[in-house]
Protein backbone atom coordinates (compact mmCIF):
# COMPACT_ATOMS: atom_id res chain seq x y z
CA UNK A 1 0.00 0.00 0.00
CA UNK A 2 0.90 3.56 -1.06
CA UNK A 3 0.72 5.94 2.02
CA UNK A 4 1.71 8.98 0.22
CA UNK A 5 3.44 10.44 -3.01
CA UNK A 6 7.30 10.92 -1.24
CA UNK A 7 9.57 13.66 -3.11
CA UNK A 8 12.89 14.03 -2.62
CA UNK A 9 14.18 18.16 -3.58
CA UNK A 10 17.11 19.11 -5.05
CA UNK A 11 20.18 18.39 -2.96
CA UNK A 12 23.55 21.03 -2.24
CA UNK A 13 26.62 19.75 -3.68
CA UNK A 14 28.81 18.45 -0.24
CA UNK A 15 30.79 20.45 0.48
CA UNK A 16 34.86 19.80 -0.45
CA UNK A 17 37.35 19.42 2.97
CA UNK A 18 40.66 21.20 2.35
CA UNK A 19 42.94 18.70 4.35
CA UNK A 20 44.71 22.37 5.87
CA UNK A 21 47.59 22.17 8.43
CA UNK A 22 45.94 20.82 12.01
CA UNK A 23 41.91 20.42 10.39
CA UNK A 24 40.37 17.47 11.57
CA UNK A 25 39.87 16.11 8.49
CA UNK A 26 43.79 16.03 7.76
CA UNK A 27 44.47 14.54 11.04
CA UNK A 28 41.48 11.87 10.72
CA UNK A 29 42.83 10.96 7.17
CA UNK A 30 46.36 10.69 8.28
CA UNK A 31 45.66 8.38 10.96
CA UNK A 32 43.76 5.84 8.24
CA UNK A 33 46.29 6.16 5.99
CA UNK A 34 49.00 4.93 8.65
CA UNK A 35 46.39 2.33 9.81
CA UNK A 36 46.19 0.81 6.51
CA UNK A 37 49.91 0.93 5.65
CA UNK A 38 50.35 -1.47 8.32
CA UNK A 39 47.18 -3.83 7.54
CA UNK A 40 46.99 -6.15 4.75
CA UNK A 41 43.18 -6.50 2.84
CA UNK A 42 42.10 -9.24 1.71
CA UNK A 43 38.89 -8.26 -0.61
CA UNK A 44 36.63 -10.76 -1.94
CA UNK A 45 34.19 -10.84 -4.61
CA UNK A 46 30.84 -10.08 -3.91
CA UNK A 47 27.92 -12.73 -4.89
CA UNK A 48 24.30 -12.75 -3.05
CA UNK A 49 24.62 -12.17 0.72
CA UNK A 50 28.12 -14.60 0.27
CA UNK A 51 31.67 -12.64 0.87
CA UNK A 52 33.25 -14.98 -2.00
CA UNK A 53 37.24 -15.73 -1.23
CA UNK A 54 38.58 -18.37 -3.97
CA UNK A 55 41.95 -18.17 -3.23
CA UNK A 56 43.60 -17.37 -6.57
CA UNK A 57 44.82 -13.95 -5.18
CA UNK A 58 46.58 -10.91 -6.48
CA UNK A 59 48.15 -8.12 -4.89
CA UNK A 60 47.14 -5.22 -4.45
CA UNK A 61 50.22 -2.07 -4.25
CA UNK A 62 50.47 1.76 -4.26
CA UNK A 63 51.11 2.25 -7.93
CA UNK A 64 53.87 5.20 -6.25
CA UNK A 65 55.03 2.68 -3.59
CA UNK A 66 54.88 -0.95 -5.48
CA UNK A 67 57.11 -2.62 -3.64
CA UNK A 68 54.53 -2.47 -0.29
CA UNK A 69 51.61 -4.76 -0.04
CA UNK A 70 48.74 -3.11 0.71
CA UNK A 71 46.35 -6.62 0.19
CA UNK A 72 45.15 -9.32 -1.97
CA UNK A 73 41.77 -9.99 -3.76
CA UNK A 74 40.51 -12.74 -5.05
CA UNK A 75 40.13 -13.65 -8.63
CA UNK A 76 37.09 -15.87 -10.23
CA UNK A 77 35.74 -17.23 -13.20
CA UNK A 78 33.05 -17.88 -15.57
CA UNK A 79 31.45 -19.81 -12.67
CA UNK A 80 31.24 -16.99 -10.37
CA UNK A 81 29.62 -14.93 -12.80
CA UNK A 82 27.17 -16.85 -13.42
CA UNK A 83 26.37 -17.08 -9.95
CA UNK A 84 26.19 -13.49 -9.69
CA UNK A 85 23.56 -13.31 -12.14
CA UNK A 86 21.47 -16.22 -10.53
CA UNK A 87 22.01 -14.15 -7.22
CA UNK A 88 21.01 -10.67 -9.28
CA UNK A 89 18.05 -11.99 -11.11
CA UNK A 90 16.09 -14.29 -7.42
CA UNK A 91 16.65 -10.95 -6.00
CA UNK A 92 14.76 -8.76 -8.60
CA UNK A 93 11.33 -9.21 -8.16
CA UNK A 94 11.41 -8.73 -4.23
CA UNK A 95 13.64 -5.29 -5.06
CA UNK A 96 11.92 -4.11 -8.22
CA UNK A 97 8.57 -4.15 -5.70
CA UNK A 98 9.46 -2.31 -2.69
CA UNK A 99 8.84 1.05 -2.65
CA UNK A 100 9.70 3.74 -3.60
CA UNK A 101 11.00 5.88 -0.22
CA UNK A 102 12.45 2.71 1.18
CA UNK A 103 14.36 2.01 -2.14
CA UNK A 104 15.50 6.17 -1.91
CA UNK A 105 16.81 6.12 1.72
CA UNK A 106 18.87 3.27 1.25
CA UNK A 107 21.03 5.39 -1.12
CA UNK A 108 20.63 8.62 0.66
CA UNK A 109 21.86 6.40 4.36
CA UNK A 110 24.95 5.54 2.34
CA UNK A 111 25.78 8.76 1.03
CA UNK A 112 25.77 10.35 4.37
CA UNK A 113 27.86 7.22 5.46
CA UNK A 114 30.13 8.36 3.24
CA UNK A 115 30.31 11.60 4.30
CA UNK A 116 30.66 11.22 7.97
CA UNK A 117 31.95 7.59 9.07
CA UNK A 118 33.54 6.08 5.69
CA UNK A 119 35.25 9.33 4.71
CA UNK A 120 38.28 9.14 5.98
CA UNK A 121 38.76 5.46 4.76
CA UNK A 122 36.95 5.84 1.06
CA UNK A 123 39.68 8.59 0.81
CA UNK A 124 42.49 6.91 1.81
CA UNK A 125 41.92 3.80 0.04
CA UNK A 126 41.52 5.82 -3.21
CA UNK A 127 45.05 7.51 -2.29
CA UNK A 128 46.85 5.21 -2.28
CA UNK A 129 45.27 2.50 -4.09
CA UNK A 130 45.01 4.89 -7.05
CA UNK A 131 47.38 7.12 -6.18
CA UNK A 132 45.25 10.11 -5.87
CA UNK A 133 46.56 13.81 -3.63
CA UNK A 134 44.37 14.25 -0.87
CA UNK A 135 42.61 17.29 -2.78
CA UNK A 136 41.90 14.56 -5.94
CA UNK A 137 41.04 11.84 -3.93
CA UNK A 138 38.24 14.30 -1.76
CA UNK A 139 36.79 15.50 -4.77
CA UNK A 140 36.50 12.08 -6.65
CA UNK A 141 35.64 9.28 -3.91
CA UNK A 142 33.95 11.68 -1.03
CA UNK A 143 32.08 14.93 -2.86
CA UNK A 144 31.33 13.30 -6.13
CA UNK A 145 30.32 10.26 -5.09
CA UNK A 146 28.06 11.67 -2.38
CA UNK A 147 26.63 13.99 -5.07
CA UNK A 148 25.43 11.26 -7.41
CA UNK A 149 23.57 9.06 -4.86
CA UNK A 150 22.10 12.15 -3.86
CA UNK A 151 21.14 13.75 -6.94
CA UNK A 152 20.40 10.68 -8.32
CA UNK A 153 17.41 9.84 -5.77
CA UNK A 154 15.93 13.62 -6.22
CA UNK A 155 16.23 13.08 -9.96
CA UNK A 156 14.99 10.09 -9.89
CA UNK A 157 11.57 10.98 -8.25
CA UNK A 158 11.16 14.17 -10.19
CA UNK A 159 10.92 11.15 -13.05
CA UNK A 160 8.56 9.00 -10.85
CA UNK A 161 6.21 12.85 -11.03
CA UNK A 162 5.73 13.35 -13.94
CA UNK A 163 2.85 11.95 -15.83
CA UNK A 164 0.43 12.02 -18.71
CA UNK A 165 -2.58 14.29 -19.29
CA UNK A 166 -6.09 12.73 -18.52
CA UNK A 167 -8.74 13.69 -20.68
CA UNK A 168 -12.26 13.85 -19.41
CA UNK A 169 -14.09 10.17 -18.69
CA UNK A 170 -10.10 8.74 -18.37
CA UNK A 171 -7.52 8.39 -16.14
CA UNK A 172 -3.86 8.21 -17.53
CA UNK A 173 -0.47 7.36 -15.89
CA UNK A 174 2.71 6.31 -16.35
CA UNK A 175 4.79 3.76 -14.94
CA UNK A 176 8.68 3.43 -14.88
CA UNK A 177 9.69 -0.18 -14.53
CA UNK A 178 13.23 -1.30 -14.10
CA UNK A 179 14.80 -3.00 -17.47
CA UNK A 180 13.65 -6.63 -17.79
CA UNK A 181 16.83 -8.88 -16.45
CA UNK A 182 20.01 -8.20 -14.99
CA UNK A 183 22.49 -5.31 -15.73
CA UNK A 184 26.12 -5.27 -16.01
CA UNK A 185 28.36 -2.16 -14.48
CA UNK A 186 31.75 -2.08 -15.57
CA UNK A 187 34.01 0.88 -14.11
CA UNK A 188 37.02 2.18 -14.73
CA UNK A 189 40.27 3.07 -12.16
CA UNK A 190 40.38 6.45 -12.25
CA UNK A 191 37.43 7.66 -10.64
CA UNK A 192 36.00 5.97 -7.48
CA UNK A 193 32.48 7.48 -7.46
CA UNK A 194 32.41 6.33 -11.39
CA UNK A 195 32.68 2.59 -9.68
CA UNK A 196 29.97 3.86 -7.35
CA UNK A 197 27.46 5.42 -9.75
CA UNK A 198 27.88 2.98 -12.47
CA UNK A 199 26.25 0.31 -10.59
CA UNK A 200 24.17 2.59 -7.80
CA UNK A 201 22.06 4.65 -10.65
CA UNK A 202 20.74 1.38 -12.20
CA UNK A 203 19.98 -0.06 -8.95
CA UNK A 204 18.31 2.50 -7.70
CA UNK A 205 15.96 2.69 -10.45
CA UNK A 206 15.24 -0.83 -9.10
CA UNK A 207 17.25 -2.82 -11.44
CA UNK A 208 19.62 -5.83 -10.02
CA UNK A 209 23.38 -5.04 -11.15
CA UNK A 210 26.20 -7.37 -11.97
CA UNK A 211 29.55 -5.18 -11.29
CA UNK A 212 33.32 -5.29 -12.39
CA UNK A 213 35.23 -2.85 -11.00
CA UNK A 214 38.41 -2.35 -12.91
CA UNK A 215 41.19 -4.34 -10.88
CA UNK A 216 43.48 -1.23 -10.46
CA UNK A 217 40.35 0.15 -8.41
CA UNK A 218 39.26 -3.13 -5.91
CA UNK A 219 40.87 -1.34 -2.54
CA UNK A 220 37.93 1.07 -2.48
CA UNK A 221 35.71 -0.60 -4.12
CA UNK A 222 35.35 -2.98 -1.78
CA UNK A 223 34.50 0.37 0.42
CA UNK A 224 31.28 0.77 -1.62
CA UNK A 225 30.38 -2.18 -1.49
CA UNK A 226 30.53 -2.53 3.05
CA UNK A 227 28.83 0.75 3.01
CA UNK A 228 26.03 0.18 0.94
CA UNK A 229 25.62 -3.17 2.73
CA UNK A 230 25.47 -0.96 6.02
CA UNK A 231 23.00 1.30 4.36
CA UNK A 232 20.55 -1.82 4.03
CA UNK A 233 21.28 -3.00 0.36
CA UNK A 234 19.24 -6.21 0.57
CA UNK A 235 21.42 -9.04 -0.94
CA UNK A 236 21.94 -10.03 -4.58
CA UNK A 237 21.09 -6.58 -5.62
CA UNK A 238 24.62 -4.98 -6.47
CA UNK A 239 26.71 -8.44 -7.38
CA UNK A 240 30.62 -7.19 -7.65
CA UNK A 241 32.17 -9.59 -9.18
CA UNK A 242 36.45 -10.13 -10.10
CA UNK A 243 37.14 -11.72 -13.10
CA UNK A 244 39.12 -11.32 -16.37
CA UNK A 245 37.34 -8.66 -19.24
CA UNK A 246 36.55 -11.64 -21.83
CA UNK A 247 34.79 -13.90 -19.21
CA UNK A 248 32.87 -11.06 -18.02
CA UNK A 249 31.85 -10.57 -21.63
CA UNK A 250 31.37 -14.23 -22.76
CA UNK A 251 28.88 -14.94 -19.82
CA UNK A 252 26.89 -12.08 -19.21
CA UNK A 253 26.36 -11.43 -23.14
CA UNK A 254 25.53 -14.56 -24.06
CA UNK A 255 22.36 -14.62 -21.28
CA UNK A 256 19.26 -14.17 -22.19
CA UNK A 257 18.12 -12.13 -19.51
CA UNK A 258 21.05 -9.56 -20.08
CA UNK A 259 19.12 -6.17 -20.02
CA UNK A 260 21.73 -3.46 -20.69
CA UNK A 261 25.52 -2.19 -19.77
CA UNK A 262 26.54 0.93 -17.78
CA UNK A 263 30.37 1.08 -19.06
CA UNK A 264 32.83 3.65 -18.35
CA UNK A 265 36.06 2.85 -19.82
CA UNK A 266 38.48 2.43 -23.76
CA UNK A 267 36.79 3.03 -26.63
CA UNK A 268 37.99 -0.07 -28.15
CA UNK A 269 36.42 -1.99 -25.46
CA UNK A 270 32.96 -0.38 -25.46
CA UNK A 271 33.32 -0.93 -29.59
CA UNK A 272 33.60 -4.53 -28.77
CA UNK A 273 30.89 -4.42 -26.16
CA UNK A 274 28.52 -2.94 -28.88
CA UNK A 275 29.57 -5.17 -31.58
CA UNK A 276 29.00 -8.79 -29.58
CA UNK A 277 25.87 -7.33 -28.47
CA UNK A 278 24.81 -6.61 -31.95
CA UNK A 279 25.52 -10.57 -33.06
CA UNK A 280 23.43 -12.19 -29.78
CA UNK A 281 20.40 -9.82 -30.57
CA UNK A 282 18.43 -13.22 -30.78
CA UNK A 283 19.06 -14.20 -27.81
CA UNK A 284 17.76 -11.53 -25.27
CA UNK A 285 14.52 -11.38 -24.11
CA UNK A 286 14.41 -7.58 -25.25
CA UNK A 287 17.16 -4.57 -26.98
CA UNK A 288 19.59 -4.31 -24.31
CA UNK A 289 20.56 -0.56 -23.06
CA UNK A 290 23.75 0.55 -24.51
CA UNK A 291 25.66 3.56 -22.31
CA UNK A 292 29.40 4.24 -22.27
CA UNK A 293 31.57 6.82 -21.57
CA UNK A 294 34.68 6.06 -23.39
CA UNK A 295 37.90 8.04 -24.51
CA UNK A 296 38.51 11.87 -25.38
CA UNK A 297 41.74 13.75 -26.75
CA UNK A 298 40.34 17.61 -25.02
CA UNK A 299 41.92 20.06 -26.17
CA UNK A 300 42.30 24.22 -24.87
CA UNK A 301 42.15 26.49 -27.46
CA UNK A 302 43.79 30.21 -26.56
CA UNK A 303 42.64 33.34 -28.90
CA UNK A 304 44.91 36.21 -29.21
CA UNK A 305 43.08 38.01 -26.51
CA UNK A 306 43.57 35.60 -23.58
CA UNK A 307 45.55 36.45 -20.75
CA UNK A 308 48.39 34.50 -20.62
CA UNK A 309 48.25 33.43 -16.30
CA UNK A 310 44.38 32.31 -17.49
CA UNK A 311 46.05 29.72 -20.25
CA UNK A 312 48.82 28.55 -18.24
CA UNK A 313 46.82 27.97 -14.48
CA UNK A 314 44.43 26.14 -17.19
CA UNK A 315 46.92 24.04 -18.75
CA UNK A 316 48.65 23.36 -15.64
CA UNK A 317 45.36 22.06 -13.80
CA UNK A 318 43.79 20.48 -17.18
CA UNK A 319 46.45 18.40 -18.15
CA UNK A 320 48.34 17.59 -14.97
CA UNK A 321 45.89 16.86 -11.85
CA UNK A 322 45.61 13.22 -11.06
CA UNK A 323 48.52 12.46 -13.56
CA UNK A 324 46.45 13.44 -16.71
CA UNK A 325 44.72 10.26 -16.05
CA UNK A 326 41.10 12.18 -16.45
CA UNK A 327 39.20 11.34 -19.49
CA UNK A 328 38.71 15.01 -19.41
CA UNK A 329 42.47 15.96 -18.62
CA UNK A 330 43.65 18.82 -21.52
CA UNK A 331 46.07 16.56 -23.96
CA UNK A 332 45.89 19.10 -26.72
CA UNK A 333 46.98 22.99 -26.87
CA UNK A 334 46.19 25.60 -29.60
CA UNK A 335 48.15 28.48 -28.65
CA UNK A 336 47.98 31.99 -30.62
CA UNK A 337 51.60 33.30 -31.46
CA UNK A 338 51.31 36.50 -29.79
CA UNK A 339 51.65 35.22 -26.62
CA UNK A 340 53.22 31.69 -27.19
CA UNK A 341 56.62 32.75 -25.82
CA UNK A 342 54.93 34.25 -22.45
CA UNK A 343 52.73 30.80 -21.97
CA UNK A 344 55.13 28.67 -22.59
CA UNK A 345 58.03 30.41 -20.56
CA UNK A 346 55.34 30.71 -17.10
CA UNK A 347 54.03 26.94 -17.98
CA UNK A 348 57.48 25.87 -18.23
CA UNK A 349 58.53 27.63 -14.61
CA UNK A 350 55.11 26.45 -12.69
CA UNK A 351 55.66 23.14 -13.84
CA UNK A 352 59.04 23.32 -11.89
CA UNK A 353 57.30 23.92 -8.92
CA UNK A 354 55.12 21.02 -8.84
CA UNK A 355 56.58 18.29 -6.28
CA UNK A 356 55.90 14.49 -7.74
CA UNK A 357 56.31 11.94 -5.11
CA UNK A 358 54.03 9.75 -2.18
CA UNK A 359 50.17 10.36 -1.69
CA UNK A 360 51.32 10.58 1.75
CA UNK A 361 53.37 13.52 1.61
CA UNK A 362 50.49 15.88 1.41
CA UNK A 363 53.13 18.40 -0.32
CA UNK A 364 52.73 16.50 -3.76
CA UNK A 365 51.05 17.64 -6.51
CA UNK A 366 51.96 14.68 -8.95
CA UNK A 367 51.57 11.41 -8.05
CA UNK A 368 52.23 8.13 -9.92
CA UNK A 369 50.66 6.93 -13.18
CA UNK A 370 48.32 3.71 -12.39
CA UNK A 371 50.42 0.72 -13.64
CA UNK A 372 53.44 -0.52 -15.62
CA UNK A 373 51.29 -1.10 -18.79
CA UNK A 374 50.35 2.68 -18.49
CA UNK A 375 53.68 3.76 -17.71
CA UNK A 376 55.50 1.85 -20.28
CA UNK A 377 53.15 3.15 -23.23
CA UNK A 378 53.63 6.97 -22.28
CA UNK A 379 57.39 6.44 -21.62
CA UNK A 380 57.23 5.30 -25.20
CA UNK A 381 55.48 8.13 -26.22
CA UNK A 382 58.24 10.45 -24.69
CA UNK A 383 60.79 8.92 -26.36
CA UNK A 384 60.09 9.00 -29.65
CA UNK A 385 59.10 12.83 -28.97
CA UNK A 386 63.03 12.92 -28.05
CA UNK A 387 63.69 11.31 -31.32
CA UNK A 388 62.13 12.80 -33.87
CA UNK A 389 64.02 16.04 -34.18
CA UNK A 390 62.63 18.88 -36.35
CA UNK A 391 59.57 19.71 -35.66
CA UNK A 392 59.23 17.96 -32.19
CA UNK A 393 60.70 18.72 -28.80
CA UNK A 394 60.57 18.36 -25.32
CA UNK A 395 59.91 22.28 -23.39
CA UNK A 396 59.69 20.50 -19.81
CA UNK A 397 59.53 17.06 -18.01
CA UNK A 398 60.25 13.93 -20.27
CA UNK A 399 61.91 12.10 -17.12
CA UNK A 400 60.16 9.19 -16.32
CA UNK A 401 61.29 6.10 -13.05
CA UNK A 402 59.38 3.05 -12.49
CA UNK A 403 62.19 2.11 -9.51
CA UNK A 404 60.06 2.69 -6.83
CA UNK A 405 56.78 3.81 -8.40
CA UNK A 406 55.51 4.66 -11.74
CA UNK A 407 56.53 8.06 -12.06
CA UNK A 408 55.96 10.15 -15.12
CA UNK A 409 56.94 13.49 -14.70
CA UNK A 410 54.75 16.78 -15.77
CA UNK A 411 55.72 16.44 -19.75
CA UNK A 412 54.89 19.07 -22.53
CA UNK A 413 55.50 18.59 -26.25
CA UNK A 414 55.64 21.45 -28.72
CA UNK A 415 54.97 20.38 -32.32
CA UNK A 416 55.19 22.07 -35.22
CA UNK A 417 53.00 19.65 -36.76
CA UNK A 418 49.23 19.95 -35.63
CA UNK A 419 48.55 16.40 -37.13
CA UNK A 420 51.50 14.93 -34.74
CA UNK A 421 50.83 11.61 -32.83
CA UNK A 422 50.65 13.11 -29.53
CA UNK A 423 48.27 15.40 -30.33
CA UNK A 424 46.03 12.74 -32.06
CA UNK A 425 46.23 9.90 -29.77
CA UNK A 426 44.67 9.62 -26.57
CA UNK A 427 47.41 9.28 -24.05
CA UNK A 428 45.71 9.02 -20.61
CA UNK A 429 48.56 10.38 -18.55
CA UNK A 430 50.44 13.68 -17.55
CA UNK A 431 51.73 14.58 -21.25
CA UNK A 432 50.73 17.84 -23.04
CA UNK A 433 51.33 18.47 -26.75
CA UNK A 434 51.22 22.10 -27.73
CA UNK A 435 50.48 23.56 -30.92
CA UNK A 436 51.19 27.15 -31.84
CA UNK A 437 49.73 28.77 -34.65
CA UNK A 438 49.40 31.72 -36.32
CA UNK A 439 47.26 34.35 -34.12
CA UNK A 440 45.12 35.54 -37.61
CA UNK A 441 44.17 31.80 -38.28
CA UNK A 442 42.34 31.75 -35.37
CA UNK A 443 38.69 30.57 -37.33
CA UNK A 444 41.18 28.28 -39.25
CA UNK A 445 42.93 26.88 -36.46
CA UNK A 446 38.69 26.23 -34.50
CA UNK A 447 38.23 24.18 -37.97
CA UNK A 448 41.04 21.85 -37.30
CA UNK A 449 40.56 21.57 -33.52
CA UNK A 450 37.19 20.08 -34.53
CA UNK A 451 38.59 17.34 -37.43
CA UNK A 452 41.91 16.57 -35.66
CA UNK A 453 40.52 13.93 -33.25
CA UNK A 454 37.67 11.10 -33.31
CA UNK A 455 36.50 11.77 -29.64
CA UNK A 456 34.43 14.66 -28.48
CA UNK A 457 34.21 14.42 -24.76
CA UNK A 458 36.00 18.25 -23.50
CA UNK A 459 37.47 21.35 -24.44
CA UNK A 460 38.00 24.52 -23.19
CA UNK A 461 38.16 27.80 -25.03
CA UNK A 462 40.04 30.93 -23.70
CA UNK A 463 39.59 34.38 -25.24
CA UNK A 464 38.66 37.70 -23.69
CA UNK A 465 37.35 38.49 -27.23
CA UNK A 466 33.54 37.36 -26.48
CA UNK A 467 33.44 37.50 -30.51
CA UNK A 468 36.04 34.78 -30.06
CA UNK A 469 34.41 33.00 -27.66
CA UNK A 470 30.94 32.91 -29.80
CA UNK A 471 32.89 31.78 -32.59
CA UNK A 472 34.20 29.29 -30.68
CA UNK A 473 31.09 27.65 -29.17
CA UNK A 474 29.31 27.32 -32.72
CA UNK A 475 32.09 26.25 -35.03
CA UNK A 476 33.18 23.80 -31.68
CA UNK A 477 29.55 22.74 -31.14
CA UNK A 478 30.11 18.55 -31.89
CA UNK A 479 33.41 17.97 -30.39
CA UNK A 480 32.72 18.39 -26.53
CA UNK A 481 30.24 17.11 -24.80
CA UNK A 482 31.43 19.24 -21.93
CA UNK A 483 32.69 22.61 -22.81
CA UNK A 484 34.21 25.60 -21.05
CA UNK A 485 34.87 29.11 -21.42
CA UNK A 486 37.75 30.30 -19.50
CA UNK A 487 38.68 27.55 -17.33
CA UNK A 488 40.17 24.19 -17.82
CA UNK A 489 38.82 21.15 -19.28
CA UNK A 490 37.97 19.11 -16.08
CA UNK A 491 36.07 19.21 -12.72
CA UNK A 492 32.48 18.66 -13.52
CA UNK A 493 30.34 18.66 -10.89
CA UNK A 494 27.22 16.69 -10.24
CA UNK A 495 23.84 18.62 -10.71
CA UNK A 496 25.84 21.75 -12.17
CA UNK A 497 27.67 20.10 -14.93
CA UNK A 498 26.51 16.66 -16.73
CA UNK A 499 29.03 14.88 -17.93
CA UNK A 500 29.38 12.93 -21.19
CA UNK A 501 30.54 13.43 -24.75
CA UNK A 502 29.77 12.01 -27.82
CA UNK A 503 31.24 10.67 -31.16
CA UNK A 504 34.06 8.20 -29.80
CA UNK A 505 33.53 9.45 -26.77
CA UNK A 506 30.64 7.56 -26.06
CA UNK A 507 26.71 7.53 -25.64
CA UNK A 508 26.50 11.16 -24.01
CA UNK A 509 23.89 10.33 -21.46
CA UNK A 510 25.03 12.36 -19.13
CA UNK A 511 25.98 10.68 -15.86
CA UNK A 512 24.80 13.26 -12.98
CA UNK A 513 21.88 14.08 -14.25
CA UNK A 514 18.12 12.91 -15.06
CA UNK A 515 18.87 12.02 -18.24
CA UNK A 516 21.09 8.93 -17.62
CA UNK A 517 18.99 7.71 -15.51
CA UNK A 518 15.76 7.40 -18.12
CA UNK A 519 18.23 4.87 -19.85
CA UNK A 520 17.43 1.89 -16.81
CA UNK A 521 13.76 2.37 -16.70
CA UNK A 522 11.24 1.15 -19.36
CA UNK A 523 7.91 2.63 -19.22
CA UNK A 524 4.51 1.68 -19.19
CA UNK A 525 1.57 3.94 -19.98
CA UNK A 526 -1.84 2.87 -18.70
CA UNK A 527 -4.89 4.22 -19.47
CA UNK A 528 -8.37 3.60 -17.65
CA UNK A 529 -11.89 4.85 -18.93
CA UNK A 530 -14.61 5.21 -16.11
CA UNK A 531 -17.49 4.90 -18.52
CA UNK A 532 -16.68 2.20 -20.73
CA UNK A 533 -18.89 2.67 -23.71
CA UNK A 534 -21.40 0.01 -25.44
CA UNK A 535 -22.05 0.37 -28.71
CA UNK A 536 -19.36 0.29 -31.56
CA UNK A 537 -20.96 3.27 -33.90
CA UNK A 538 -19.81 6.72 -33.94
CA UNK A 539 -21.85 9.78 -34.31
CA UNK A 540 -21.07 10.18 -37.64
CA UNK A 541 -22.49 7.35 -38.57
CA UNK A 542 -26.53 8.77 -37.47
CA UNK A 543 -27.30 10.84 -40.58
CA UNK A 544 -29.87 9.68 -42.51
Amino acid sequence: MQYGDFFYPMPANEPVLNYAPGSPEKLALKKVLKQLKSEVADVPLYIGGEEVRTGKKTSIRPPHEHKHLLGNFHNGDAIHVKKAIDAALNAKEKWAGMPWENRANIFLKAADLLATKYRALIVATTMLGQSKNPYQAEIDAACELIDFLRFNVHFLSDIYRQQPVSGAGMNNRMEYRPLEGFVLAVSPFNFTAIGGNLPTSAAMCGNVVVWKPAHTQLYSAQVIMRVLKEAGLPDGVINLVIVDGPVLGEVCFEHPDFAGVHFTGSTGVFNHFWKTIGANMGKYKSYPRIVGETGGKDFVIAHSSADPDVVVTALARGAFEYQGQKCSAASRAYIPSNIAIEVKKKLVAMLKTMKMGSTEDFTNFINAVIDEKSFDKLEMYIKAAKKKGSGVKIIAGGNCDKSKGYFIEPTVIETTDPKYVTMCEELFGPVLTLYVYDENKYEETLALVDSTSPYALTGAIIAQDRYAVDLAVNHLRNCAGNFYINDKPTGAVVGQQPFGGARGSGTNDKAGSILNLYRWLSARTIKETFVPVTDYKYPFMLEK
